[in-house]
């Protein structure tokens, strides 16, 4: 079977109990938990606590491993200062994978490989990169970072550290809700590079920060960044036709319409966007949900005619969203990785103790070499015998 530059697309690599997508259905699911139950019934935190332990937790598990979480929010004053440093033209997914491994210097654990070790970290993690996200939005602009409040649950605790204020309800539940949707997603690309470097016996800060740089990128998590810079080069409403017709015309990528696994619509997306169009009527400003909208209605009418299924997936919709928050558009994929915190720390864990048989192996895919060899021509010349070709 041929299987070389698909992205290893349908090719399994591992057993996993974390998540589990259907494709055909649009099912995502999470420790066997549909996703449009966790979206309607759970919290950041209680679908992290499934992530991490495999089950929901009781009242008295979830109040502790709510305590946990809100002690480890604060980050050292020097990684802080050390923020106050760098350019602030620097890109947030740049700043985010560069400061995480930061934090290994500041863990005695850092190298315990015990699976309670590990947990610790996870909180570590989950906690004190939405301070750090929320500290570099500040800095950036010349402001100072804002203090965590322990009396706010992990969704409205990071909109009060980047704007100020305690948000009003709704928008920390639908941010609360935005969390649970982006907290996990099977072996997509940065959660396989976080079990490729794990694999390696490496620390989860380091196996972190490789997941990072996986995201960053903007067939992954930078998609919802382009998404937004899409919907302001359209503008207004009335350009969203002449947007798709120029895009296809000069075959041109429609950013966030289509996904690698899913070949209906994505739940995610199907979640997201009532929620966006309940901040649209909010905020009093429906240009971004609607020019939304019809860019998916025009762009899906238009894969019709080629006669192709394409539908809008999860970052489609997360950067009106996040938009309509108040969020910079740069901010979009670093949030991305505040929520996916969990989900890659959960998988970091099965990579390093899972139950599998046989048990999981260091990654290290082979390759066909189809360069020079040997006997074409490449014996060694010294350099003051070689001409230029």
């Amino acid at each position: 079977m041929e299987t070389k530059n698909i992205g290893l697309r349908g090719i399994p690599v591992a057993d996993t109990k974390i998540c589990d997508i259907d494709g055909q259905k649009g099912w995502l699911i999470y420790r066997g938990y549909n996703i449009d139950d966790l979206a309607k019934h759970s919290t950041f935190e209680e679908t992290s606590y499934l992530l991490l332990f495999g089950d929901l937790p009781t009242q008295r598990q979830l109040d502790d491993f709510s305590r946990s979480l809100v002690a480890e929010r604060t980050v050292p004053d020097s990684i802080i200062q050390s923020l106050r440093e760098r350019p602030k033209t620097a890109h947030p997914m740049d700043v985010l994978q560069s400061v995480i491994p930061m934090l290994a210097d500041y863990d005695r654990e850092a190298r315990n490989e015990s699976r309670d070790a590990n947990i610790r970290k996870a909180i570590k993690l989950i906690s004190k990169t939405a301070t750090l996200v929320a500290a570099w939005s500040r800095i950036r602009k010349g402001n100072e970072p804002i203090a965590p409040d322990p009396r706010l649950n992990h969704a409205a605790n990071f909109l009060h550290m980047c704007f100020g204020n305690a948000p009003d309800p709704e928008t920390a539940r639908l941010f609360d809700v935005c969390l649970i949707l982006h907290a996990e997603h099977q072996f997509n690309a940065s959660t396989f590079a976080c079990r490729e470097v794990a694999s390696t016996h490496a620390h989860m800060y380091a196996s972190i920060a490789a997941g990072i740089g996986a995201l960053s990128g903007e067939l992954h998590g930078g998609a919802n960044e382009q998404m937004m810079a899409a919907l302001k080069k359209i503008g207004e409403l009335s350009n969203v036709k002449q947007f798709v017709d120029d895009a296809f015309a000069n075959k041109r990528k429609i950013m966030a319409m289509g996904h690698a696994v899913y070949k209906t619509r994505d739940p995610r997306a199907k979640i997201l966007c009532p929620m966006a169009e309940q901040l649209a009527a909010k905020s009093g400003e429906r240009k971004w949900f609607d020019m939304s909208q019809e860019l998916e209605r025009v762009a899906r009418a238009r894969f019709e005619e080629q006669g192709k299924n394409v539908y809008a997936n999860v970052d489609f919709y997360s950067a009106s969203t996040y938009y309509m928050m108040g969020f910079e558009p740069d901010l979009f994929t670093p949030i991305f990785a505040v929520a996916r915190m969990s989900g890659w720390a959960a998988h970091i864990i099965e990579e390093k103790f899972a139950d599998a048989q046989p048990k999981p192996e260091l990654y290290r895919p082979e390759a066909d070499y189809n360069g020079r060899r040997c006997d074409d021509g490449c014996a060694y010349i010294p350099i003051d015998q070689r001409t230029e070709k």
